[in-house]
């Protein structure tokens, strides 16, 4: 692919690393480089915490939803995991800019029928931006109990635009891109195939 290059760092880290050039919108990542980063966080996941007992994965309404879902089933189905604690995560009220907007915003719905007491969690999201999102969250998880600690699970990290002093511990690939561009990830469920790709910004 035009534009690649893997870093020292993204090979120790089993991370690949995306220089992108903007003069079009471009795909980043396939629904088969998608199948691969997906099984990789399952091994990681499972290497980490074994059992799943004491864990509970996170994902924040509401992209971070697909990512959950795709590794709870593929831990279940597929690595033999016989439950995964699983939440879905709303965190519109507790964002710091949320009184700044224009329209009305409409919250996506918590499923959090559960407590983080003493556990292990993960958090979910489709893309790691300015962090600020990931602050929310953790502010939001205040509400459920006080957890053993706290880990982030991201496909992509825009790693050079962040506003906060926010890292994944599990990162898909690093992508860098210009500020005003935009990183879409599609997810099968609602299109014809997992794919990541990139857009202009058109200014």
């Amino acid at each position: 692919m035009e534009g690649f290059f893997c870093s020292k760092d993204s090979l120790k880290n089993d991370t690949f690393v995306y220089s992108i050039d903007l003069m079009s919108a471009r795909i980043l990542l396939s629904q088969k480089k998608i199948e691969i980063i997906l099984n990789r966080f399952s091994s990681q996941l499972i290497e980490k915490f074994k059992d799943f007992d004491e864990v509970v994965l996170v994902g924040l309404q509401p992209r971070g939803i697909h990512l959950l879902n795709r590794l709870v089933s593929l831990l279940e189905k597929d690595y033999g995991l016989k439950k995964v604690i699983n939440g879905k995560l709303d965190i519109t009220f507790f964002r710091d800019d949320f009184r700044r907007f224009d329209k009305t915003l409409t919250p996506s719905s918590s499923e959090m029928e559960l407590t983080i007491e003493g556990k292990s969690v993960v958090i979910i999201d489709d893309v790691l931006y300015t962090g600020r999102s990931i602050r929310a969250a953790l502010t939001a998880l205040d509400y459920y109990g006080r957890p053993n600690d706290i880990q982030l699970l991201v496909l992509i990290d825009r790693r050079f635009s962040r506003d906060l002093p926010i890292q994944p511990d599990y990162t898909g690939v690093q992508v860098d891109a210009l500020e005003g561009d935009k990183v879409r990830v599609q997810w099968r469920d609602h299109s014809n195939k997992d794919t990541v790709f990139i857009e202009k910004n058109s200014l």
